[in-house]
């Protein structure tokens, strides 16, 4: 079983809403055993939603559509899908009462426009939406189906959850599916993929395995079909053990995880305490560690010491240090380690410094260069980085890069 997904709108195509709907559906469907095909997103215009119906039924027997459906003049789909089926449009006395009921309870008076919205194409099967206006319609012709939903998010799902899902199950018979995700940190995806390659080439035709990187981190998923969705679980969960031990070191979590929630499980664990010490990524670092609830346990605070001034008051790195090797090096961020474990107390303590760009490089310190540190009262270990993204992304990626240091110095006593 294929899908097309087809969303509807103007905003859209000139990026000034992000198309959400199709994620979630894709997410969906795939988790049923439904295979999206393709997504299209078209201009709300008659001719194009009728043109891209025609082609879309040439290649998949289902075909999901947002967007359009409403008490404005330019929600056509509706009168596009008439014509597409060439049928003619009927007063639907039911979802005009549920407005009116609805209007009531708002001291609103509906418009004429609303009362043009309960007019729908004969063939339809109407979708009831629990959250807005505008049903959603059920199309079966010849084999194929169509269904149309609202383009409001909130609104989709609910119909999705109430009406599509159960119709999908009595409508269509799909083979299983289940779906691990493994997370990794340190690697990037073509490195991973060398390490795991006899692991890949191993996995049966019904198991498929999908990289998908972010910023230093790569998702490794999945995907198996079959008959017996049992089976398939218990296949999945063996091959994860088996992924892991061709990469026990960069694996940090499973699923929807974060870093900074295992993080925080392992401080917890650990009995352990942080602080951060801050200049380049100024707080980007204790906002991901702060982002998890109960990070009070763990985390006794950050200093933002963006300037020279306020590194020597605030975490005693000294003159001499500065004026030496400058802010931006090993010997500064090992004396900002050591300020912020005394300043605040933790038992361990994180310092970055650096430059993020796009400006304030030089020949021996280019755009990019960022030292960071870690250590506890026994020792202090620091690496640099050498960045070449724009400065947001720099930021992001030094932070990220400290919490998989935070990880392995919490684990293994060492970021080595």
């Amino acid at each position: 079983m294929e899908a097309i997904l087809i969303t509807i709108g103007d905003e859209i195509l000139i990026g000034q809403i992000i198309d959400t709907n199709s994620a979630w559906m894709g997410q969906e469907m795939n988790l049923r055993g439904i295979k999206v095909r393709e997504v299209i997103s078209i201009s709300d215009t008659k001719t194009d939603i009728i043109e891209t119906l025609h082609k879309a039924f040439e290649h998949a027997d289902l075909i999901l559509m947002t967007g359009g459906l409403g008490p404005t003049k330019d929600d056509i789909t509706k009168k596009a899908i008439a014509e597409y089926y060439n049928v003619g449009m009927t007063f639907h006395p039911p979802t005009y009462e549920w407005i009116l009921r609805f209007f009531k309870k708002l001291n609103k008076q509906p418009t004429n426009a609303h009362r043009e919205q309960c007019f729908m194409p004969n063939n339809a099967v109407l979708l009831e939406n629990k959250m807005g206006s505008a049903p959603g319609m059920w199309f079966d012709e010849d084999g194929k189906v169509l269904i149309s939903m609202p383009g409001v998010p909130y609104e989709m799902k609910s119909i999705m959850r109430d009406e599509v899902f159960p119709r999908l199950n009595e409508r269509f018979i799909s083979k299983p599916i289940a779906h691990r995700t493994v997370l990794t940190i340190g690697e990037g995806e073509s490195r991973i993929a060398s390490r795991i390659e006899n692991f890949e080439a191993s996995l049966p035709g019904n198991i498929k395995l999908a990289y998908l990187p972010n910023l230093g981190k790569v998702r490794l998923r999945l995907t198996a079909v079959g008959e017996n969705g049992q089976d398939l679980e218990a296949v999945l969960d063996e091959k994860v053990e088996l992924l892991k031990e061709y990469i026990p070191e960069l694996i940090f979590g499973y699923e929807t995880e974060t870093i900074e929630e295992v993080i925080g499980r392992i401080f917890k664990e650990k009995g352990k305490t942080v602080s951060t010490a801050e200049s380049c990524t100024g707080g980007f670092l204790a906002h991901k560690i702060t982002s998890v609830p109960g990070s009070s346990a763990y985390f006794n605070g950050a200093a933002i010491t963006y300037s020279n001034e306020l590194k020597q008051k605030m975490l005693n790195v000294s003159a001499d240090t500065l004026q030496k090797h400058g802010a931006v090096s090993e010997a500064t961020v090992i004396e900002m380690v050591k300020g912020a474990l005394n300043t605040m107390n933790s038992d361990i303590a994180v310092a970055i410094s650096g430059i993020a760009g796009p400006d304030g490089g030089t020949p021996e310190k280019p755009v990019g260069t960022v030292w960071l540190a870690i250590g506890d009262k026994n020792k202090t270990e620091t690496h640099k980085l050498q960045l070449w993204k724009d400065r947001i992304k720099n930021i992001e990626y030094t932070s990220i890069f400290a919490l998989n240091m935070m990880r392995k110095f919490l684990l293994n006593g060492t970021i080595r």
